[in-house]
């Protein structure tokens, strides 16, 4: 039996977790048996160790072209394998506050309205 040789996926890896988003080249070399996964570019990247790496600890620390993604799933050749910085506000929350503040400026025009009437 002879040996198969191993295939390679180019992808581009883009750091966003300190700072300027820094954008780099990396080959992924895939065995005969592996398949190519988010999990095994992290890993052959030096990124991660493993799936519960603490590195990796939050939800949606990872994603590719945008778009959240979980450990096992698939990457293409061209992919954009992106790193996450945390984030500083939790979006519900600034939606909540936004949808609090229009309620509020819809019950001061109408007792603007009420009290014009009355003048």
């Amino acid at each position: 039996m002879g040996s198969k040789s191993m295939t390679t996926l180019n992808l581009l890896i883009c750091d966003a977790r300190q700072g300027e988003p820094k954008l780099s080249h990396f080959t992924l070399e895939l065995a005969p048996h592996e398949s190519p996964t988010v999990g095994l570019a992290l890993q052959k990247t030096g990124i991660a160790i493993a799936s519960d790496d603490p590195v990796l600890s939050r939800k949606g620390c990872f994603g590719v072209f945008g778009k959240r993604k979980d450990w096992d799933s698939p990457i293409y050749e061209g992919d954009r394998l992106e790193l996450y910085s945390p984030l500083l506000v939790d979006p519900k929350a600034v939606r909540r506050k936004k949808a609090n503040q229009n309620q509020d400026a819809k019950f001061q025009a109408a007792a603007a309205k009420r009290k014009a009437r009355r003048l």
